[in-house]
């Protein structure tokens, strides 16, 4: 079930989503419209469960193409909501955009609830009685920043919800995909791309998405849910706090995400901030791709569809070349457009392979099978005349894969030789770009009474 947050800009709307779920999620900043995107927020009350979607600021009267979608986006959020949650200014007073939302909200055919914000002290309820004028019913006096009458108002949204009948998702068979990368990118673009309409305001102007908005896709009969991230900016220019709290959002997105896709821009190539950011997904224990977008715009092609020509497929091998040697989980390289629809399904489908061959568990014989030969095929190093053994390996965790490796001496095992080992294991096992985690265990020489029994 979910409820649309709408209202004009800056009455406090993701203020009070907030303060209804209990979380600080929702970006908040003195300055208006720094909501754009629509973003859902799980909550509960008196045990019923329901989502809110905190919405752009509709400001009617202007006619900025960014301002338009936004108000595109609140239409969209009342479409898919089964009731509209409108926030106004009690301090500001009845404006004439207020009457216009109210004409959208009754042409929405949802129960409405008017929450007048901003009542801070008893003082201030007179301020509600403005309110009665919309035709919209009681107004709830509330107070975002106090927290002030936020129990009547969850009260009365649960009230107003249908019955919910929808079955919990199989936390398992989800697949969590994060978006993740440098401002203007077009990560945004790749999502409205995936779901085939625009979920996400694209804009040309960097840093348009602010916050992460989770969306829910079907791909092959399997629930896999987008993560679209606000971009992620070199830390010597986070120089606003809605910059800083926007990589915060980036950064959380990746830590709750499955798989990564970390969006580079195809005429910039590879850059160093765009490994940077893959290590910080690595870091977060997530499955991670790089997806040169835009590849429309440089004439190439660097796949076996056909040769083109700008970047092509000597540039990108080099490209890969480069990720493989910087970055540890060697994860692989993909070309994408947003804009003419090339290679999205294959996107898709990757990340759900990826997220497959991070849960994937590998039957213990074949493991053993697969050390003989990396022993063969390159032997274990040798201190003071003694080599090191591998003597068994099993595997005891998965997502990320998780591998324990008996060995006869912790002291003979090197840096070197144990990154030649866990490179051996993508290769055999498909984990390019999957954390893997080898554990070296030493097996304790056993008693004398112990070899006898």
């Amino acid at each position: 079930m979910k409820v649309a947050v709408v209202g004009y800009p800056n009455v406090g709307k993701s203020s009070l989503v907030n303060r209804l779920t209990q979380s600080r999620e929702a970006v908040v900043h003195e300055r208006a419209g720094i909501t754009r995107d629509r973003k859902e927020l799980s909550t509960d009350w008196n045990g019923r469960s329901f989502t809110l979607i905190d919405t752009g600021g509709v400001a009617l009267e202007d006619d900025d193409p960014l301002s338009v979608s936004i108000q595109d986006q609140a239409r969209a959020a009342l479409a898919d909501a089964q009731v509209a949650l409108f926030v106004v200014d009690a301090r500001a007073g009845m404006r004439p955009g207020d009457a216009e939302i109210a004409d959208i909200l009754r042409k929405g055919n949802v129960p409405i609830v008017v929450a007048a914000n901003k009542i801070d002290s008893p003082n201030d309820l007179m301020l509600v009685h403005d309110f009665h004028a919309l035709g919209l019913g009681e107004p709830v006096a509330v107070s975002a920043a106090q927290g002030l009458g936020t129990g009547d108002l969850l009260d009365k949204l649960v009230e107003l919800l249908p019955e919910d009948d929808e079955i919990s998702d199989d936390p398992d068979e989800v697949v969590r995909l994060a978006l993740i990368g440098r401002p203007n990118v077009g990560k945004s673009s790749l999502v409205n791309a995936f779901l085939g309409f625009e979920r996400v305001i694209v804009s040309d102007v960097a840093g348009t998405t602010r916050d992460a908005i989770d969306t829910p896709i079907m791909v092959e009969d399997r629930k896999l849910i987008l993560v679209d991230t606000a971009g992620i900016r070199r830390q010597a220019k986070v120089t606003e706090s809605v910059e800083y709290y926007t990589t915060l959002r980036s950064q959380r997105a990746a830590e709750r995400a499955d798989v990564a896709l970390v969006v580079c821009d195809a005429q910039d190539g590879i850059t160093s901030q765009d490994l940077r950011i893959a290590e910080l997904a690595m870091k977060s224990g997530c499955a991670t791709a790089l997806v040169l977008n835009k590849w429309d715009l440089t004439g190439g092609d660097g796949d076996p569809l056909g040769p083109g020509g700008g970047i092509g497929p000597e540039e990108l091998d080099r490209e890969r070349r480069r990720v493989n040697n910087k970055l540890r989980l060697r994860p692989r390289v993909l070309t994408a457009s947003a804009m003419t629809g090339r290679h999205i399904s294959r996107l898709l489908t990757e990340a759900l392979s990826i997220a497959d061959r991070a849960r994937h568990r590998i039957p213990t014989p074949e493991l053993n099978k697969f050390l003989g030969e990396v022993v063969q095929q390159r032997q274990p190093p040798s201190k003071q005349g003694h080599r090191l053994k591998l003597l068994y390996i099993s595997q005891i965790g998965e997502n990320p894969p998780r591998f324990a490796i008996q060995i006869n001496s912790r002291q003979r095992i090197t840096r070197d030789y144990a990154y030649f080992v866990e490179n051996r294991l993508r290769e055999r096992y498909g984990l390019d770009g999957v954390p893997v985690i080898i554990d070296f265990v030493e097996r304790k020489n056993r008693s004398r009474t112990e070899r006898m029994a």
